[in-house]
């Protein structure tokens, strides 16, 4: 699958006093760079829970902060599925600037029921859409 990419700004509410991208504003713009990735494979994570009574919540995750994201930056921030299972998916994912990577991690996602979030299968259709 392609490495898939999302454009964003860095603002003021990202930042610490410094002016810099507080570190765990990484992970809501990988957040934000997955469900837009999602959502180019057709999977609404809304239709998803209310459609195939199953979400997805992060199981795991490390990242490695290399050099700051500063405000008013243009950041891009990657996706690229790295390992698909039944119920779970990894992805590698990187925050840069100009191409110069920032900070990168690696996800796990994991499917769960929508009601008593235990784990599941990741509907078919979506692993069809993921391989």
């Amino acid at each position: 699958m392609p490495l898939f990419s999302f454009a964003l700004r860095v603002y003021w509410e990202d930042t610490d006093a410094g002016g810099v991208v507080f570190y765990a504003n990484h992970l809501k713009f990988f957040e934000r760079a997955r469900t837009e990735w999602l959502r180019t494979l057709g999977v609404g994570q809304e239709r998803l829970r209310h459609e195939e009574g199953a979400i997805f919540i992060v199981s795991e995750t490390t990242t490695r902060y290399l050099l700051p994201a500063r405000l008013d930056d243009l950041l891009d921030v990657s996706v690229e599925l790295q390992q698909l299972g039944q119920a779970s998916l990894v992805v590698a994912q990187q925050c840069r600037r100009a191409g110069q990577v920032l900070a990168k991690g690696t996800i796990r996602i994991g499917c769960v029921d929508a009601g008593t979030f235990r784990p599941r299968r990741i509907p078919k259709t979506i692993l069809e859409r993921l391989a």
